[in-house]
């Protein structure tokens, strides 16, 4: 097909019409969006020639941007006789490959050739999202290989430390205190104040002018041998005592420490050797730390154990008030059956006396009721044991026992030599309150001042009342002196035995 613009007057290149990119020896229409199949010769302005009528196409759109202009040949490069197959073989395929690309570009509409920058620009956006990801996983791989380097440089850097420390017998011992939440932090910076006295050389003292067989460096040599040597026998001593030592046996700890030091002294004066007094003071602060983490091991087993007996007292005074008012629900139910029978045979007397016993009934459950629903409630006591803990001590408690003299006979058991005699026993509806008044009333008197359950107070009978009365606490009976009846006739027959 030809274009009515083309005949034998024409030399110019009609709108629309626009070099073919793909022959440079034809034109070829584009419609605004795409190239139609329309195309003609190419007409050379120098040397114009008749053309046959081309058919114009149906719609003309306006006028579309300049294509692209076609891609240059590439150059020639020159082919020798005996590789002249082969090149013409690659030729041939790489005509063959331009046809393929020539023709899916032909094909195209602009649609399509939108359709498909946006599909390689959301190709693009992913391979960028998976190049920061790859990126941040680098980075994120290298940050931890920094540091775990960092950490492998600080373990060189600390066991070369504890090697240096070592050769004086300071090792980093499992000290009692290291598991305790208070005390840790303690013993790490006094352990850390010991390290460096050691490794500054400062940890023990003797001469620097000593001579051996005339010579200064084999005395200096000798010096520093013995001194490592005395150095490590006494980190030795402070380790063992570290570990053994027990709660109350602190003093007896730290004057073998110092018997030690005395010990080095002595033996090493003529070199002038001696443990450096702050030395010697940061590593009895570790027999402290010791001897104190052992007491709060003490107390709080001790406590342990008072709490245990304290639920157990809980649960036998439960028990009993449970039991009591099944007994009183039973009693009850036998008199509210012979009231019912006496009133159905006429015996008003009989019937008044068990109504009155009824009553008596109904007021024992209500105080069982009233002991089992409020914990307060209870017997405050004072009581004394001259034979074991002599007449200025007594112990004051309270329990919720409904015979509260079963509590007092199970503390006067095969513990202690003699059975306590009690002073005060009465009931209150806040027994609690009153107990916990006397207990701050008397606490610089406490006997044990680590276990504070334990309720024995260095005070006298008559100076609990004086509280008591002083705080207007209703009692009806007290008695100040003690009986002590097992611990004077123990004592007397002892006396007899002697004479």
């Amino acid at each position: 097909m030809g274009h009515p613009g083309y005949g034998p007057d024409m030399t110019t290149t009609p709108a629309n019409w626009y070099p073919d990119p793909h022959d440079a020896n034809q034109v070829r229409y584009w419609d605004g969006q795409q190239w139609t199949s329309h195309v003609a010769p190419r007409v050379d302005p120098a040397a114009p020639q008749h053309q046959p009528a081309q058919q114009q196409p149906a719609q003309v759109a306006p006028a579309a941007p300049t294509p692209p202009a076609p891609a240059q040949a590439p150059a020639q490069k020159k082919v020798s006789i005996f590789g002249a197959r082969g090149a013409a073989r690659d030729l041939a395929e790489e005509n063959e490959h331009l046809r393929a690309a020539l023709a899916q570009v032909d094909g195209l509409t602009l649609a399509g050739v939108l359709q498909q920058t946006a599909q390689a620009r959301r190709q693009l956006g992913e391979l960028e999202a998976a190049a920061r990801q790859t990126q941040a996983r680098a980075a994120a791989e290298l940050a931890a290989v920094t540091a775990e380097t960092e950490a492998l440089r600080q373990q060189v850097i600390d066991l070369r430390n504890a090697i240096d420390v070592q050769e004086f017998g300071l090792y980093d011992y499992e000290h009692p205190a290291e598991s305790s939440a208070t005390l840790a932090g303690e013993l790490e910076r006094v352990r850390a104040a010991a390290k460096e006295m050691v490794k500054s050389g400062r940890a023990i003292n003797a001469t620097s002018n000593f001579m051996f067989n005339n010579s200064a460096a084999k005395g200096k040599a000798m010096v520093a041998g013995l001194s490592k040597t005395m150095l490590a026998a006494y980190n030795a001593e402070v380790e063992n005592a570290s570990k053994a030592v027990k709660a109350g046996g602190l003093t007896t700890a730290q004057a073998r420490l110092d018997k030690v030091v005395e010990q080095i002294e002595r033996n090493g004066k003529m070199i002038d050797l001696s443990i450096a007094m702050p030395y010697h003071q940061l590593r009895r602060r570790e027999l402290e730390l010791a001897a104190l983490h052992a007491q709060a091991l003490a107390a709080e087993r001790e406590a342990e154990k008072e709490h245990r007996a304290e639920l157990r007292e809980a649960k036998r005074a439960e028990d009993e008030l449970r039991r009591a008012r099944e007994q009183l629900d039973k009693e009850r139910e036998h008199y509210v059956n012979a009231l019912a029978a006496m009133r159905a045979r006429g015996d008003e007397a009989g019937a008044a006396e068990l109504a009155a016993k009824l009553a008596e009934i109904d007021q024992s459950i209500a105080d069982v009721d009233f002991r089992a629903a409020n914990i307060r409630a209870g017997y405050v006591y004072v009581i004394s044991n001259v034979g074991s803990f002599g007449e200025t001590v007594v112990k004051i408690g309270m329990t919720r026992r409904l015979d509260p003299m079963d509590r007092v006979r199970e503390l006067g058991d095969a513990s202690v030599p003699f059975t306590f005699d009690v002073h005060a026993l009465f009931f209150s509806e806040d027994a609690f309150g009153i107990e916990a008044m006397l207990h701050r009333t008397f606490a610089a008197q406490r006997v044990n001042r680590i276990n504070t359950r334990r309720e024995f107070f260095y005070a006298t009978p008559a100076q609990v009342l004086e509280v008591l009365q002083a705080h207007k606490v209703s009692i009806v009976e007290y008695r100040t002196e003690a009986d002590a009846q097992e611990f004077r006739i123990s004592r007397e027959l002892a006396a007899a035995v002697t004479d």
